[in-house]
């Protein structure tokens, strides 16, 4: 059952007089200044309203919907003999809080798939690999591909190379699956919501955000998919062994726990417990989510406005549900309140595309 929407409207309202009164705040600001006055406090004020708005403008634009929404039939989901989902999780960027130059987004991709389809994607990358490598243990990864290093240079054969990438994207457009992502940008997350403590349900960390924000997608497509209900298997790309027995913690963590807008009892229903790590290595659908976390990531870092090599392909196989809009869309980007105009028009394109 939706929330209630006259909050929504009430929350767009007070956003709206507080970009008034920080508007109002900046002209006091430079007034004080022009008399050499201290504008400290106007300035530590108009910091305040800034914030206020931009959360403000969360609660207004977001998806409000109620944690009862998902219904069940079956009181165990192993018994229920459900097609299984395999969703396979990739990260792009360091997850270290700090926002570098370099590293000023943290992203999750992932692609979910039936276990045919996985087996039809290792049979294709296989026959790929061999044609062009003449093996397959071969593992394709971004960003070697796109910069043309280690065995994708093609010893500088520029006719090879364009050949290999017509090959790979023909394998891409033909593999059935579906894609989920959260990208978080790292500043405007530790302005808006870890120093100002606005939102005291979200975790701190941008790698727990970011599998937060994705799960609560893919549990999304879990349960409401018109075809049949899935049961999910997790798999990430192992980092290592701390790290991976962390994103474990973290991941059994929302099965216990649930979140602000998806109980533990969705999750619990939807997803096997226990994430399973593979390294790469040979044929993998880790390579799917691998190819595709680096566009997401490179998209993000642009504030969403330049387009990567391969996105409009990936663009074709994100998830969303009903018209596409916050909330039931695959692919997050967070914070998003100053670029929310970019990610809609990007939205409203893929809205009446095919969904896989």
């Amino acid at each position: 059952m939706p929330g209630d929407p006259d909050g929504r409207r009430l929350a767009r309202r007070r956003a709206a007089r507080l970009s008034e009164a920080g508007m109002l705040l900046r002209a006091v600001e430079v007034l004080l200044r022009s008399a050499d006055f201290d504008p400290a406090d106007c300035r530590g004020l108009s910091e305040r309203v800034a914030r206020a708005e931009q959360a403000l403008l969360q609660r207004a634009e977001g998806r409000i919907e109620s944690r009862r929404r998902f219904k069940y039939t079956e009181s165990h989901p192993l018994l229920a003999s459900r097609e299984t989902s395999l969703l396979f999780i990739d990260e792009g960027g360091h997850p270290a809080p700090q926002s570098t130059p370099e590293q000023p987004v943290f992203a999750l991709g992932a692609v979910a798939m039936s276990e045919d389809d996985a087996e039809r994607y290792v049979a294709g990358a296989d026959e790929l690999k061999n044609r062009f490598f003449g093996r397959s243990t071969v593992t394709l990864h971004e960003p070697q591909i796109r910069q043309r290093k280690q065995i994708f240079s093609f010893g500088g054969d520029g006719a090879r190379y364009a050949e290999f990438i017509d090959a790979l994207e023909n394998l891409i457009a033909q593999t059935n699956f579906v894609v989920f992502g959260a990208a978080i940008r790292k500043d405007a997350f530790a302005r808006e919501f870890v120093e100002s403590g606005i939102d005291p349900y979200l975790p701190t960390d941008p790698y727990a955000v970011a599998i937060t924000l994705l799960l609560e997608r893919y549990v999304d497509f879990l349960i409401t998919s018109s075809d049949c209900r899935r049961l999910g298997r997790v798999t990430f790309e192992s980092q290592g062994p701390r790290e991976d027995a962390e994103h474990q913690a973290q991941f059994a963590r929302l099965l216990l726990d649930g979140t602000q807008w998806v109980p533990e009892s969705a999750f619990q229903q939807a997803i096997q417990p226990g994430a399973s790590f593979v390294t790469k290595s040979g044929s993998d659908p880790v390579e799917l989510a691998d190819i595709f976390v680096r566009d997401l990531y490179e998209w993000a870092r642009s504030g969403c406005r330049e387009i990567p090599p391969r996105w409009d392909l990936f663009t074709s196989k994100m998830y969303y549900r009903d018209d596409g809009r916050s909330g039931k869309f695959g692919v997050k980007v967070f914070p998003d309140s100053d670029i929310r105009d970019l990610i809609e028009a990007h939205r409203i394109q893929r809205i009446g595309s095919p969904q896989n």
